[in-house]
């Protein structure tokens, strides 16, 4: 059972600093919408597992996808422990008919207004707070426990509880089908990926077992594969979401397994392309991406591009024009050259593992991008 949310204390709405800032998003706004076009928007959740030291504050930060990725503007968020320091971020997810944006701490999940920056509300729940996904008409969202054996089902609307599903295998991510029938939940102690009846907000069957505890994975948009890093791989495993079993594993060729500085897993990290042409794979180890042709039977290796750090995510803009690994960089996906490097306000490196895009009609979200790289085609 969850507590009543708490009082938003030292963010009462219409402050000088609200009114400011409300005035400078308002400009912003009239300038996209006299150019006639919806503007896009990436919005980077920090401290993240990179970049928790390197940052004198916190918050959201947001960038202007359609104007070089350039730093507009760091939003204050929750998520602080009982001295006032920022929690770890663990996840973000959003929708744009619901007009808000979510992000989870270790200890709690925040709601923002997509419109107006405020904090709507923020709650804590029973075992802590990992990434969660959101369903498609933002109804729920599947909140898994800190690495414990339970995902709460909660209210997108209040953060009420709706429901709890215990798979017993060590909760942590969590990614919703594009059409809101499944969810897919998977645990740092078991190597099958639990499925859930989103309907009923009941765990339905299973799928695997894989070779190892499963680590970030993703669907395609028909919901006929999975593709999963785990423990102790370097590269990814693939399964038949039909049959329900484990049918190939690839091995990044070329490179070998080496420490890492987090996660623990030479490949933390994995997405497919918006079109479902391409796999991209994380390798901490050798700071790299490996990119796959998800064409090909097995799968192939195209490219491996250097970045900055050890990557231990990666995602994609909305239409698939972007790559964007978890080191910072913003990767054209159709030359697979560095288009632009994410700063902030100071000029210093950005890189987090909890990014989406979110696009604008005149002030209003029209759409809303996702944390996994999950393919669309359906």
């Amino acid at each position: 059972m969850t507590p009543p949310p708490r009082p938003n204390t030292g963010r009462t709405p219409f402050t000088t600093r609200s009114v400011s800032l409300l005035l400078a998003i308002a400009a912003w706004f009239t300038t996209a919408a006299a150019r006639g076009e919806d503007h896009r928007l990436l919005y980077v959740a920090t401290p993240g597992i990179r970049n928790y030291l390197e940052y004198g504050g916190h918050g959201l930060l947001v960038f202007d996808i359609d104007d070089g990725h350039r730093f507009l503007r760091r939003i204050p968020l929750a998520g602080l422990d009982d001295q006032g320091q920022p929690r770890n971020v663990k996840g973000i997810c959003a929708n744009a008919e619901t007009r808000r944006i979510y992000v989870s701490t270790t200890h709690t999940l925040q709601c923002l207004d997509l419109t107006t920056d405020e904090l709507l509300w923020e709650r804590a729940y029973d075992g802590g707070c990992d990434r969660m996904s959101m369903s498609p008409d933002g109804a729920a969202i599947y909140l898994p426990s800190l690495e414990r054996d339970h995902w709460h089902v909660v209210s997108g609307d209040t953060g009420d509880v709706l429901a709890v599903i215990t798979p017993n295998s060590g909760a942590h991510n969590t990614v919703f089908g594009p059409d809101g029938r499944w969810c897919y939940l998977a645990g740092l102690r078991s190597p099958l990926l639990t499925v859930a009846d989103a309907a009923r907000h009941q765990a339905d069957h299973t799928v695997g077992p894989f070779s190892a505890p499963i680590r970030p994975f993703t669907v395609n948009g028909r919901q006929t594969r999975v593709y999963v890093t785990v423990n102790d791989l370097l590269g990814f495993e693939i399964g038949d979401l039909e049959t329900r079993k484990m049918i190939a594993r690839v091995e990044i060729p070329g490179f070998s397994k080496g420490p890492v500085k987090r996660h623990g897993c030479p490949s933390h990290g994995i997405g497919l392309t918006p079109d479902e042409t391409q796999i991209w794979v994380c390798d901490a180890h050798n700071q790299r991406m490996h990119v796959f042709d998800a064409l090909a039977a097995p799968p192939t290796l195209i490219e491996s591009i250097p970045v900055r750090d050890e990557p231990g995510w990666i995602t994609f803009s909305i239409d698939g024009q972007y790559a964007y690994p978890s080191s910072g960089e913003v990767i054209d996906v159709a030359t697979r050259h560095t288009a632009a490097l994410l700063t902030d306000e100071e000029s210093r490196a950005v890189g987090s593992e909890k990014l989406l895009e979110i696009d604008f009609r005149n002030g209003v979200p029209v759409r809303a991008g996702d944390q996994f790289g999950i393919g669309r085609v359906r």
